[in-house]
């Protein structure tokens, strides 16, 4: 009886905000705790604001539905887009709307993924219903993975350009001068457009501070049992630089001819000679390297902690005054997770994206993935880790370097319009032209919603 009770009150409360003209049932409202709890969180784990209700489409009518009656409804209300809930900052949240959930059909069954690794495809739900499909969203980097798609409702089959590869050969090979490091990496990407026996088809960076095994969820790549010791590779002032790379081939491929491709790139590079670890693995298995992780940090109860995540794009001309600020200052020897750094060429970003990008034509990104662990060691606590966040944007300040974040957080109009600088008045032309309301996306916490205050105070 308790439960119909509830059902019964929070439906009353959505058709005094939506209005008299819809019952909220019509659309699929989902107002029980489990989904609003669901909605309320992302992968941050930084902040929690419950929605008034969960809309599961089973259409993209059921969207337009919903937000042409945000927009007429007398009071307002937010409307905010989640899809797997992997925002650090609460964007996909909004404490006085309606979620959308975005990761799948609205039914009570879920879709199963269909795979195929002899064909090297797999079919899963599209999880905007098509908004999505026909181009990536400008907020993203382009990839060149996909040659082209096929789009019936709801679903999609993607034809990868490289279809072909059936295995890859991954390496990994450390260094003690940041110089060598960053020398080697814009060398690797500069080689881009040239023919596939002559260039690496994967290029990462990471930066390793910590003492011990390099045996984060990033490093499962080095066995257990072959420890590394950052003291027994001449570290200068305790600090690895850590360069990952691999080559492709298909099932047919010259062994002999991929050894000599390799060599005859890994030849050119700077790296500790005896640092060098390889490795081969399918090519699936590879491109599922990070969830194979992440289902062991679940296994270990590491997955659902706080992750002050905070990534920077760093001008290539102030990157060795980061490292020395940062990698060898302000970090110390505990980094909670890991840091990855590696050059981007500016063109191959689209300008009129809201990405914004430090002005040369490169420049580094620096992603600290770090975890907060509640277990005793202060160094660990999402509050350090925070203040580790706050030092190391305020020596970027200090030192005059020209930083952007990328997924940024800020809380006022005035930093996101330091922020975007020149896009500013781009930015506020196109929210003004498709969002005049400010209802859309409010989790970003650009722009504040034309409504009063919170409908629920009314109630």
């Amino acid at each position: 009886m308790a439960p119909k009770l509830l059902l019964v009150l929070a439906i009353c409360r959505l058709i005094i905000i939506v209005g008299l003209t819809l019952n909220p049932t019509d659309l699929n409202l989902n107002t029980d705790q489990h989904h609003l709890e669901s909605a309320s969180t992302d992968f941050g784990k930084l902040t929690r604001s419950e929605p008034i209700a969960v809309l599961n489409p089973t259409s993209t009518a059921d969207i337009a539905k919903l937000v042409k009656l945000a927009y007429e409804s007398p009071r307002g209300f937010a409307v905010s887009a989640r899809g797997h809930g992997h925002s650090i900052n609460g964007q996909s949240q909004t404490a006085n709307g309606v979620v959308v959930q975005m990761s799948g059909p609205g039914t009570t069954t879920p879709v199963a993924p269909l795979v195929s690794e002899k064909l090297m495809y797999v079919d899963v739900w599209v999880v905007s219903f098509g908004l999505t499909c026909f181009e990536p969203p400008l907020v993203w980097a382009r990839t060149q993975i996909v040659d082209r798609l096929f789009i019936p409702f709801g679903w999609w089959d993607a034809v990868e350009r490289r279809d072909q590869w059936s295995g890859v050969r991954w390496i990994r090979v450390l260094y003690s001068n940041f110089s060598a490091f960053t020398h080697d990496q814009e060398y690797l990407i500069s080689l881009h457009d040239q023919p596939q026996s002559q260039k690496f088809d994967y290029i990462e960076g990471f930066v390793i501070v910590d003492e011990g095994l390099i045996n984060n969820w990033r490093s499962s790549f080095f066995s257990p049992n072959n420890p590394v010791k950052i003291t027994s590779l001449g570290a200068g002032g305790n600090v690895l630089y850590c360069l990952e790379i691999t080559k492709n081939y298909h099932q047919r491929a010259n062994v002999e001819a991929i050894d000599q491709e390799v060599e005859a790139l890994l030849s050119k590079l700077n790296y500790i000679p005896a640092s060098m670890f390889t490795t081969d693995l399918p090519y699936v298995d590879f491109l599922d390297r990070v969830h194979t992780a992440e289902l062991k940090l679940r296994s270990k109860g590491l997955w659902e902690v706080p992750h002050p995540w905070l990534n920077l794009f760093v001008p290539k001309s102030r990157i060795d005054d980061f490292d020395k600020g940062v990698f060898k200052g302000i970090l110390g020897n505990k980094t909670s997770g890991p840091i990855l750094i590696y050059p981007m060429n500016k063109n191959k970003w689209d300008e009129k994206s809201s990405v914004v990008t430090p002005n040369e034509d490169v420049f580094y990104l620096v992603a600290l993935l770090r975890s907060a662990l509640d277990n005793g060691e202060e160094t660990l606590t999402l509050k350090h880790l925070s203040d580790e966040n706050s030092k190391i944007l305020n020596f970027c300040k200090e030192s005059k370097i020209e930083v952007k974040q990328y997924l940024p957080h800020y809380t006022t109009q005035k930093e996101w319009m330091e922020h975007y600088g020149d896009k500013w008045p781009q930015i506020y032309r196109r929210k003004m032209e498709f969002d005049p309301r400010y209802i859309l996306a409010t989790g970003q916490r650009i722009f504040n919603p034309s409504f009063g205050s919170d409908p629920r105070s009314s109630w």
